[in-house]
């Protein structure tokens, strides 16, 4: 493995230990020195602004970067690919604050809130500026990780020095805006260092960027309208206390395969030059018996850690959570066997069909168990392992018919 990859591994894994760090601090502060109305009124906004997000970055982490790697020995190109996918997010943008004021129109609780919803919306904006994607695509990645601590860092502490009560809330969306701003900054001063300026090619080039990334987008938002269907149809079907172990256990979870992303990432830029087949197999190699492991360990001490996160009452969702420990096996070689290999051979395609079939099998194994009256946790467990076999088995076969364009 090459150093290059393990060092921007590392960064990311710094950058996603930061996202558990920073939200572990201000929620519980939050949830203190505000009602109940309004940590509602900034949890439901902030539900909103992900999915703002999700418009405005359209799979561009993905292509974007692809785009970047593709451009970097040809400068004057590189900047075009630059300023092209910065135009499109730009219009991105503006799609997204036009659909941002038709939900304000229509749900009262972003009505009754439009001055802390449209400063909300202003990070998402500023993440346009922020250049990931080319970051990632010259493989500097503690450029990300550190504009990323800078950013919440910033927020974070201006959070316990001015929220304090409920007439404090606008400055939960403006101490963020405030700490993107600051980001956005200093990822300026590094593209200067790079010798970046910024150059449009044309609008209709803006456009073809937007279709060719249309598939990325297509594949993350499956995975996002995926996940909200369950919790819609379990909190629908299923008592509060089900609901609740479901929650927690599935955060768990979540927890684990954020630790995953950073490994994927890393290894993105290189397998778009590099194409070897030789390397992820021996990724996996060195990785599945770590994950092994890992859940053997997590199925051991599963009710401590229900204990410690939940409390007393959630032990009894210790069945629950090992059942789903599946997930975390089948999850991590689905993960590299997607973008980092199959995206590298440009089979995008194909990686968003494993994700919309996994989706379909999970959509299907519900409705058949809310007709066959088994609509219950474990069984909605079980099956979510079996989707998360389905994708990694899909994609597994993708890559075995396509082991010839391998190197």
């Amino acid at each position: 493995m090459k150093s290059n990859v393990i060092k921007n591994t590392m960064m990311l894994y710094g950058m996603s230990i930061a996202k558990i760090v920073f939200p572990l601090l201000t929620l519980p502060y939050l949830t203190r020195v505000l009602s109940v109305e309004s940590y509602g009124v900034v949890s439901y906004v902030k539900a909103v602004m992900q999915y703002m997000q999700l418009v405005v970055d359209f799979g561009f982490m993905l292509s974007g970067t692809k785009d970047i790697v593709n451009a970097k020995n040809d400068h004057e190109k590189l900047e075009k690919e630059v300023g092209d996918i910065l135009l499109a997010r730009v219009l991105l943008a503006a799609a997204a604050f036009v659909a941002l004021l038709g939900m304000i129109a229509v749900i009262p609780l972003l009505r009754a809130n439009i001055g802390y919803t449209l400063l909300a919306f202003v990070t998402v904006f500023l993440s346009v500026f922020l250049f990931d994607y080319f970051f990632r695509g010259i493989e500097k990645m503690q450029v990300i990780t550190l504009r990323f601590v800078a950013m919440r860092g910033i927020a974070t502490a201006l959070t316990f020095i001015f929220v304090h009560s409920d007439k404090d809330i606008l400055f939960v969306p403006l101490l963020d805006a405030v700490g993107s701003l600051v980001a956005v900054i200093l990822v300026f001063v590094e593209l200067k260092k790079e010798n970046i300026k910024i150059h449009f090619s044309s609008v209709s080039t803006a456009w073809k960027k937007l279709k060719n990334s249309f598939v990325y987008f297509a594949s993350n938002m499956a995975t996002t309208a995926f996940g909200a269907l369950n919790t819609l149809l379990i909190g629908a079907f299923l008592p509060a206390t089900e609901v609740a172990y479901w929650s927690v256990c599935m955060q768990l979870i979540g927890a684990v395969q954020t630790m995953y992303t950073p490994i994927t990432d890393g290894i993105y830029p290189e397998m778009i030059k590099t194409k070897s087949w030789k390397f992820i197999k021996r990724l996996l190699m060195i990785f599945m018996p770590i994950v092994f492991a890992g859940s053997a360990f997590s199925i051991a001490v599963a009710p401590y850690v229900l204990q410690i996160v939940g409390g007393e009452q959630y032990i009894a969702a210790t069945s629950l959570f090992r059942a789903l420990v599946p997930v975390l096996i089948f999850s991590f070689p689905g993960i590299v066997l997607g973008w980092p290999t199959l995206g590298a051979l440009d089979k995008a395609a194909q990686v968003t069909k494993t994700t919309i079939l996994s989706a379909v099998v999970q959509v299907a194994s519900l409705l058949l168990l809310i007709a066959t009256g088994h609509f219950t946790v474990m069984w909605i467990a079980i099956f979510r392992c079996v989707t998360e076999f389905v994708l990694m088995a899909s994609r597994g076969w993708y890559c075995w018919k396509y082991r010839k364009e391998f190197y």
